[in-house]
């Protein structure tokens, strides 16, 4: 009884089978991320696990993962450590942050959307800023990776802002939240998931630890940032209100408003972290937040003054 054959490839059929070029793989070869193939007589002949290991390296790469990164997780699992925790923890952090779901909408919905004809500009605005994706085939509709983003546009259009404001506010926006979500993830590291990373590839127990520990502070950035973001608005929606329902001469002695000249770079400065028309807003609560701390620290050492008196009586 005859078992069955493996199945064998030559290096253009690997090359077909796999996606990669000739080229990758020789490339691979010679870097060390893929076996070297068998001989057979005067052919190079390549397998299933080749074609296998390929796969997984497009995997990682389509992931981020650069080359090197990718040789010491394959050099782990090749010494027998396993790659199981690891895989679970890069299919973790990879996985969704949200549970909105993604949507299509074609070129007239958008239209209806936004009140008027369809504007070519303004889309290919928003596919760049990834509001809206490209499906190939299909030149009049589009995946919106998130409607709620979307509809929020579609809102402040409505209320009377312009679309390229919508896109350059849209900009802003992302430049802080990307801060604040590289500020969030060096903090959690530091304190939490350097204990499971030491190991560089971290090990299949630690690994899948750590893709757990994902999953349990998935959740708190948004939750941190939702909760911020409302004493904010409403701390600064209170401010605007008083301004705008103020007249001129009923600002009391102490509210009344005085020219201070600050330096252009601190100006421009300002102007790039929170955008022109949130600078005066923006440089004002940094005073009182400072006048704030000032006075918290006065009260500290006037209380400690107290403290020594009294001891030493």
């Amino acid at each position: 009884m005859s078992g069955e054959h493996a199945v064998e490839y030559r290096i253009e059929d690997l090359a077909h089978r796999s996606g990669a070029t000739v080229r990758t793989i020789r490339a691979y070869q010679d870097r060390g991320l893929l076996p070297k193939p068998e001989r057979r007589g005067r052919s190079n002949v390549y397998g299933d696990s080749h074609l296998a290991r390929l796969r997984q390296i497009a995997d990682l790469l389509d992931r981020g993962y650069t080359l090197a990164s990718i040789k010491e997780l394959l050099d782990a699992w090749d010494a027998g450590r396993g790659l199981g925790g690891v895989l679970g923890l890069v299919a973790e952090v990879h996985g969704p942050w949200t549970d909105e779901k993604a949507d299509r909408m074609s070129r007239i919905e958008l239209a209806a959307a936004f009140g008027g004809e369809p504007d070519d500009g303004a889309i290919a605005e928003a596919v760049d800023l990834g509001v809206l994706e490209r499906i190939p085939g299909r030149d009049d509709e589009f995946l919106v990776p998130s409607p709620q983003e979307l509809a929020v546009a579609a809102e402040l259009h409505a209320a009377g802002v312009p679309l390229d404001a919508i896109s350059g506010h849209l900009r802003e926006l992302r430049g802080q939240v990307e801060h604040i979500a590289s500020r969030f993830l060096e903090f959690t590291t530091e304190h939490v998931f350097a204990r499971y990373l030491g190991h560089r590839p971290p090990t299949d127990d630690d690994a899948a630890e750590a893709a757990s520990m994902v999953r349990r502070l998935r959740p708190l950035a948004q939750q941190t940032v939702d909760a911020e973001l409302a004493r904010a608005m409403r701390l600064f929606a209170t401010r605007h209100l008083q301004y705008h329902l103020d007249t001129e001469g009923s600002l009391e002695s102490g509210d009344d408003p005085r020219q201070v000249t600050l330096p252009a770079e601190t100006i421009l400065a300002v102007e790039r972290l929170v955008g022109r028309e949130h600078t005066a807003d923006f440089i004002a609560a940094a005073a009182e937040r400072e006048l704030h701390a000032r006075t918290l620290d006065a009260l500290t050492a006037k209380g400690r003054e107290k403290s020594d008196v009294d001891q030493n009586a």
